[in-house]
């Protein structure tokens, strides 16, 4: 007997066979034949091989037996007996013949070297010997793709499974070459590169003969299960071979999707659709991250313009399979995407991860313009069409509307772009795709859906970074005029804006509360944002639509407490809203909330007077100076009462509104203005300021009144304003304060102060310009640089300017900012990491203000005062003796201590104290022992 060259498996049919002598000859007599002998004893000799082949228990009788019946009688084999006769009896052996000699690989490889040259054969010989299996695979795709007739799957069911597993097992071998010979590939290279291109053109006949093969809808269900099979072994095998070579890796797909669509009513409900798409997204973000890796290189080498370089090359090679990924994707998608839901969070992943490689993301990396402008038309200009498709898939718009939707960083960006790019593609979908966007759905029984405008105030809001950078997106083309860069805010407040003015009018319900929640929330640039879109809203549709929209802004006004950010926002909403109100609606306004009546105050407070039609602004300007008087008349009637003084406060917003408002306010109103301001300063106490912090927020209404009203203020009221600015800016007060008081110094400089005022308001408009020039915190003193500027500008006093830069820091500081100087210039990466550390502190701050409860204390601007008098130290209220004691003692208080600073100016000032002086204090200090003597007598 023959002596075995590779020791293989046993046959199962019958393990201790032995080819016999009369076999041997049989195959010896075989290989004799001419092809017309064979022809003639198929019938009789053919059973007989194939069962001798199945019975063989070495490989190279497998593989001889298999060239005989593939060389010489395949040939004469009729197509309808092809799989009974001959495909089902030797081709399954085959595949176990090749699986077997991939693990006799395995197996041995660990002692292969060069200088262990039988184990070198013998790992030679099996290689060879797979590409001879692989040749008469070869052999029969050839035979039966030469046929007039197109084959059928009965006649060759057995053909491309076991052609596509042994394809599989071969491109894997040589996918882990490297890793299976462990260095010593150069030993069998040769080898492996031509078992490569064996399988290359066995699998390339198959897909030919494959794509001759047609079903129609009356194939049977195993025909079906065939076609699904190859569909799904080709995938696996692109999984494969996706870094071998990159026209089979392409081909592949192509037959791939090819045969999915050619079979599509066949085979849809069978495919693992999941799977094919998840891959298709791998493949092409793996080749859409290898071009940016590799244009970075070619930067970072200078071979931009080298458009003949290999590195080059490869990148338009792989820009190529970018787009062919994309485009065969978007293909899929629209053939079977309402099978493709579980594949809808990779697709939303997908774009994310593309569009942070590019403007405006903070992640995109510089690459030069050749190469980037490729890449986009690669990967980016697909995702328009991609987006077009998914885009009425319920599961896509739940993973993208999610409520606690969580992202990495560099993906807030993006997805905030991707739902501004859904919305500009809703214009012209059917009704349920716009009900599943713009609706959302609450229902616990279903993944909780945000409305689409919902989810944009959203995801802007957590761009916190980016809109500090700011990142620049292309604006709007218009007629004549060139594009230019915008900020996010603006891109978005466009596109919204345009979609609002398409929106079906069953959708304004959803926008306004949408926009309520936006304005509402604690992020002011979303509010404002939200604001800008409110504004459109109102304009864009009828008169009613914004008299609708301004009363119900001005009821929540109304309701929220005057300290909060919702109050703010919203007054910042109604201020603007009101310049879109027609005069009768302006009146209709007035009607509600009538600004005679306190509770409507917190409306009043938000509204400018120059939008109000003139007979309008008269009447309100008339009733709220009218009821600030009165309220201040009860005031001062009902002893002065400390409780009573967040009334004060409110009553005083609305009158700072008043005064504001107007451009130039009427005689009359600054009449009336002045006396409640000097009335109110002449209440004010440096010591009642440090006891109740109410007073403080009278006091910044105070200073922002007088501001305003300067040139009409006595010098004796200014300089109580100047008392007891010193006091409180000696105590740290709160910064809101302290802007106030700089408003107020600033106003100063546009007043010229009498001689025989000079001494005592000057010394501490100085002293208190080189206290808060010295401000440690930035922001402070940034202000304070600015109103130092403007009050320098205008001033007369230039002995102010020089006293209050007596320290030299100071004085540089100033001399810098006027300069314009830049101390110290922030590199870009700097002030990114920077404003990412910001970043957080803001988010932090935000969701801090919407968890918080109110607390009692420290609350800018309006504190909650019961109307009782409250007694930090005795448990009982003052009567009306001690209201009088209190007043007469804290007004000689005040008095004591202007006088005491004059007289500690006196360095400062060229006008010597008076010789009357001293008398004067010793009358009064015999006055004060008289009134304690009194005291203890009594």
């Amino acid at each position: 007997m023959k002596k075995n060259l590779f020791p293989g498996p046993q046959c199962t049919s019958s393990p201790d066979f032995i080819m016999s002598q009369t076999n041997t000859s049989l195959l010896d007599e075989v290989v004799q034949w001419s092809q017309e002998t064979c022809r003639q004893e198929l019938k009789s000799v053919l059973p007989k091989l194939t069962s001798l082949h199945c019975q063989s228990d070495s490989w190279d009788d497998h593989i001889r037996i298999l060239k005989i019946i593939t060389d010489m009688f395949l040939p004469h084999i009729d197509l309808s007996d092809l799989e009974d006769e001959c495909f089902s009896k030797i081709l399954p052996k085959a595949v176990t013949m090749f699986d077997s000699m991939m693990k006799e690989i395995t197996d041995q490889v660990g002692g292969l070297s060069s200088q262990n040259t039988e184990l070198c054969a013998l790992l030679r010989n099996i290689l060879q010997a797979m590409m001879q299996i692989i040749d008469a695979l070869s052999t029969c795709v050839r035979h039966v793709g030469s046929l007039e007739e197109a084959p059928d799957l009965d006649s060759i069911r057995s053909l491309p499974a076991c052609i596509l597993k042994i394809l599989k097992e071969t491109f894997q071998h040589c996918k882990d070459s490297e890793v299976v010979y462990c260095g010593r590939l150069s030993l069998v290279a040769d080898l492996l590169q031509g078992l490569f291109k064996e399988a290359y053109s066995l699998q390339k006949g198959l897909l030919e003969l494959l794509d001759k093969i047609c079903l129609d809808n009356s194939a049977s269900d195993e025909d079906v299960s065939d076609i699904v099979t190859v569909i799904h072994s080709l995938l696996d095998i692109c999984s494969v071979i996706s870094n071998l070579d990159v026209a089979l890796h392409a081909n592949t797909w192509k037959f791939l999707i090819k045969t999915s669509l050619k079979y599509q009513s066949l085979v849809e409900e069978h495919l693992h659709h999941s799977e094919i798409s998840n891959s298709l997204v791998d493949n092409l973000l793996t080749s859409f991250h290898n071009c940016v890796e590799l244009a970075e290189q070619i930067k970072h080498a200078g071979l931009q313009e080298a458009t003949q370089s290999p590195e080059y090359k490869l990148f338009q090679k792989s820009a190529k399979m970018c787009r062919f990924f994309a485009n065969t994707l978007i293909h899929y998608i629209k053939e079977f995407k309402f099978f493709l839901t579980k594949s809808c969070s990779c697709f939303h992943q997908l774009y994310l991860q593309i569009m942070s490689k590019f403007p405006p993301s903070l992640c995109t990396p510089e690459l030069p313009i050749a190469l980037s402008q490729e890449l986009n038309a690669a990967a980016l200009v697909p995702m328009d069409a991609f987006l077009l498709q998914v885009l009425p898939l319920r599961p896509f718009a739940e993973a993208v509307l999610q409520q606690d939707l969580r992202l990495s960083p560099e993906h807030e960006l993006p997805h905030c772009l991707l739902l501004v790019s859904v919305m500009g593609q809703l214009a012209g979908q059917p009704e349920e795709v716009l009900q599943l966007w713009y609706a959302g759905n609450q229902f616990s029984e279903e993944n909780i859906r945000l409305p689409l405008f919902q989810a944009i105030f959203t995801s802007f809001r957590r761009c916190y970074t980016e809109r500090k950078v700011p990142v620049l997106l292309p604006g709007v083309m218009l007629k004549g005029q060139a594009q230019v860069q915008v900020t996010l805010h603006q891109h978005i407040c466009v596109h919204l804006c345009a979609s609002v003015a398409w929106l079906p009018p069953e959708y304004f319900r959803v926008l306004e509360c949408c926009l309520v929640e936006a304005v509402l929330q604690a992020d002011t640039q979303t509010a404002l944002l939200a604001a800008d879109v409110w504004c459109f809203t109102a304009r864009y549709g009828t008169a009613e639509l914004c008299l609708h929209h301004v009363l119900l802004i001005a009821q929540l006004v109304k309701a929220c407490a005057t300290d909060c950010y919702q109050s703010f926002h919203l007054g910042m909403l109604l201020k603007r809203m009101v310049f879109l109100m027609t005069p009768n609606h302006q009146m209709e306004l007035v009607s509600h909330f009538p600004p005679s009546e306190v509770e409507n105050l917190p409306v009043w407070h938000h509204v400018l007077l120059r939008a109000l039609s003139q007979d309008i602004c008269r009447q309100v300007v008339t009733e709220v100076t009218g009821l600030t008087q009165k309220m201040l008349t009860d005031w001062q009637n009902g002893g002065y009462k400390l409780g009573q003084v967040g009334k004060v406060n409110a009553v005083l917003m609305s009158l700072l509104s008043v005064v504001r408002g107007q451009s130039a306010p009427e005689e009359q109103c600054v009449l009336s203005s002045m006396r409640i301001v000097t009335q109110l300063w002449l209440r004010m106490s440096p010591d009642q300021l440090r006891t109740h912090p109410v007073l403080q927020w009278t006091l910044q209404l105070l200073l922002s009144l007088s501001a305003i009203l300067v040139k009409h203020i006595e010098p004796h009221i200014i300089c109580q304003a100047l008392v007891c600015l010193d006091d409180v800016v000696s105590q740290k007060c709160a910064d809101w304060l302290l802007l106030a008081a700089l408003e107020f110094l600033c106003s100063l400089g546009k007043i010229f102060v009498p001689p025989d005022s000079q001494s005592q308001i000057l010394p501490r408009l100085s002293s208190l310009f080189g206290v808060l020039l010295a401000e440690e915190s930035w922001l402070l003193h940034q202000h304070t640089l600015e109103a130092f500027s403007q009050f320098a500008e205008n001033t007369n006093h230039e002995e102010v300017i020089s006293q209050s830069l007596s320290v030299e820091e100071t004085k540089t500081k100033v001399v810098n900012y006027l300069s314009k100087t830049v101390n110290a210039q922030e590199g870009d990466e700097l002030r990114l990491e920077r404003l990412k550390r910001e970043t957080q502190q803001i988010k932090q701050h935000n969701e801090k203000l919407e968890c918080s409860k109110e607390k009692p204390f420290n609350k800018p601007p309006s504190e909650v005062v019961p109307d009782s008098e409250p007694c930090p130290k005795r448990a009982r209220q003052e009567n009306s003796a001690e209201q009088e004691y209190s007043r007469y003692v804290q007004t000689a208080e005040s008095a004591l201590k202007a006088l005491q600073a004059l007289a500690d100016g006196k360095t400062k000032s060229s006008a010597p104290p008076p010789q009357w002086l001293e008398s004067r204090l010793q009358e009064l200090q015999t006055l004060l022992t008289h009134i304690s003597t009194a005291r203890h007598t009594t």
